[in-house]
């Protein structure tokens, strides 16, 4: 088959790989689209050290069943399929509490590092264990199925918040998962939404999307701004979906006393935070790690127009030309939010 490998850091390839051999407990996908993550676009580089070469990226996917292992039940050839981007194990402590994406012997579908190696689906087929697989509504493009990871990780962020209908929410970061987030918390019901970014563009986007206000935290005094909207109160609680250290600041210093911050965004490794003002303003801080289990959901959302994808699809190109839009993606190419590969 056909596949957009990473043959050596900042060198991708479209080149021909040995077909998939599915485990009997797996199906074989043939995939018809596949969103370009952030995280692939960093990885291509190797600052992540969890992108190894030679590896096949992504995990933003869907497609249709191609084969059906002989331990598999309840799919069958032809059925319109995504997957999770985690590779939970299902017997582990926290996969019996529900918490597949904290799953012990957690796997990344496109990502190789020092634990694991697992192939992704910049390709025409992909093997991936049916415990994993989600049936995609038949009204519902494969281009827009391809994202509903980046949607569960969102909604699985806002998720994390101790909404209240009518709250104020602040979104740091106007990329892809701030985009989606903030639907989501107008879906939660949050009365009032702010977004911040340093692109125009972005932030233009994002107002069409729900957001009230939008802020250039290059230009502005974003904690200062939020202030002056709320009042002098702040925000009740804050999506951060950039993860640098100056966004992180920022994210806790928008939010008012026992406000609550959910931190999607990882960027670096680690950022300092100012403690005084969370700990005298009684902030709390969750983490949020990709999904878990929130792909029905999001799907129905998407199908049902709740969550709008489309107008974040920048472009949909053969997969074939994927290095190109790589290229174009790290570079920031004014006007580029997502991009799918169709193999």
């Amino acid at each position: 088959m056909k596949a957009l490998v990473l043959r050596e850091y900042n060198r991708l390839v479209y080149e021909d790989v040995p077909d998939p051999e599915p485990q009997p407990d797996e199906v074989l996908v043939e995939v018809r689209a596949c969103g370009i993550c952030g995280s692939d676009v960093h990885g291509l580089g190797g600052s992540t050290g969890r992108r190894i070469p030679p590896l096949i990226m992504g995990h933003e996917a869907a497609g249709v069943i191609a084969h059906v292992g002989a331990e598999v039940t309840g799919w069958r050839r032809g059925q319109r399929v995504t997957f999770d981007s985690t590779v939970y194990c299902g017997q582990c402590r926290y996969c019996k509490q529900g918490l597949i994406n904290l799953c012990d012997d957690r796997q990344v579908l496109g990502v190789s590092c020092e634990e694991f190696r697992r192939d992704g689906a910049f390709a025409e087929c992909i093997a991936v264990p049916a415990r994993i697989l989600y049936e995609v509504p038949d009204d519902l493009p494969f281009e827009q199925a391809a994202m509903v990871e980046p949607t569960s990780v969102a909604v699985h962020g806002v998720s994390r918040l101790p909404i209240r209908k009518d709250d104020t929410a602040v979104v740091i970061g106007a990329g892809v998962i701030g985009l989606l987030g903030i639907q989501a918390l107008r879906a939660q019901g949050c009365g009032r939404v702010m977004a911040v970014d340093v692109d125009a563009g972005r932030l233009e986007l994002a107002r069409r999307l729900g957001a009230d206000d939008t802020l250039r935290s290059d230009t502005a005094d974003v904690a200062a701004e939020v202030q002056k909207l709320t009042g002098g109160r702040g925000a009740d609680v804050v999506l951060e979906a950039v993860g640098l250290p100056a966004t992180v600041k920022v994210a806790i210093e928008c939010v008012r006393k026992g406000g609550a911050v959910a931190q999607v965004g990882n960027v670096s490794p680690t950022a300092e935070i100012p403690l005084q003002a969370l700990v005298s303003r009684q902030v709390t801080v969750f983490g949020s790690a990709a999904s878990c289990g929130e792909y029905p959901v999001c799907l129905d959302m998407m199908r049902r127009g709740v969550i709008k994808v489309e107008p974040l699809i920048s472009a949909v190109a053969p997969l074939s030309e994927g290095a190109q839009w790589f290229d174009r993606l790290r570079k920031r190419e004014a006007g580029l939010v997502k991009v799918i590969l169709k193999p």
